[in-house]
């Protein structure tokens, strides 16, 4: 049996308010989009003993045996769903870590999505985001690749087909943990997603918002300040915003065009930093 291909696409924040905490984990709401950028997963059924799982391509460097993938095998099958069925799965990772995209939470989702839509595993929507809450607080968002509204009870609102936007994604040469930002979390802000519509995709509204965890990250890594006001005195850039909890930073355009011609200046003046254009799908 050949290989199955899959595509995982990165995830990006348009805007994100912290809104409270519960006893283990910070409540948010979110504006999310996904980027024409992915990692490449190939999965195939194998007569194995164990699952296999290997990473390779240009950011496989520093992944764990213990990762968002061999997670999710250890919770399906601890849940006895696949039946002792075995799989080989390859990563080329092409989105980099610790940058605010969501890599490894999409990986796990976009898997998981195969298995259900294959009928490999059945259950109902119910457990499915029972599984994804033992994986990671963000692997549900995954299950869509649209772009959505996260609210502030966890409720999603899926919005497709809205206009693309273009981006220019910075990543610095370190990456955040995204435990070690939510952990210097000191304050809330008040609620302003729960009636999602259609016109918060829109630029006039994106510009207003902000993601909460941008402070916190930027006065624990002051280098990123130049970045971003180098990024804001770009020509004809729209707004400029961390992704996630970093330490990604996206431009935001209204063509590819001005993203190619901010791109070549980006990389001219920032040599270490990895750069790349992208659009929402």
């Amino acid at each position: 049996m050949g290989y199955s291909k899959i595509k995982s696409y990165a995830k990006i924040n348009l805007a994100l308010n912290i809104v409270g905490k519960n006893s283990y984990l910070h409540k948010i709401e979110s504006i999310i989009s996904f980027l024409d950028m992915y990692d490449e997963i190939s999965i195939k059924s194998i007569k194995n003993q164990n699952h296999q799982i290997k990473f390779n391509g240009k950011f496989s460097a520093n992944i764990y045996s213990k990762n968002t993938i061999s997670k999710l095998f250890e919770v399906i099958d601890k849940k006895k769903l696949l039946k002792n069925k075995k799989f080989k799965i390859l990563i080329k990772k092409n989105i980099p870590s610790r940058a605010g995209l969501g890599g490894g939470s999409m990986n796990a989702a976009n898997v998981l999505n195969f298995l259900v839509k294959k009928k490999i595993i059945k259950v109902s929507n119910k457990e499915l985001f029972k599984i994804c809450n033992e994986i990671g607080s963000d692997v549900i968002l995954g299950m869509f690749s649209n772009n959505l509204i996260l609210k502030s009870n966890n409720r999603i609102r899926v919005f497709r087909n809205e206009k693309s936007i273009y981006t220019l994604v910075v990543k610095p040469s370190f990456g955040c943990s995204t435990e070690d930002i939510y952990s210097k979390v000191r304050k809330f802000t008040k609620a302003k997603l729960n009636k999602p519509t259609k016109s918060m995709f829109k630029m006039d509204f994106l510009k207003k918002m902000s993601n909460d965890l941008e402070p916190i990250v930027l006065a624990k890594y002051p280098k990123l300040n130049t970045l971003k006001r180098f990024l804001e005195k770009l020509s004809k850039v729209e707004f400029v915003r961390m992704t996630g909890s970093g330490s990604a930073i996206i431009a935001y355009f209204k063509s590819n065009k001005m993203c190619k011609d901010a791109e070549k200046k980006v990389k001219k003046q920032f040599r270490n930093c990895w750069c790349k254009t992208a659009k929402t799908i």
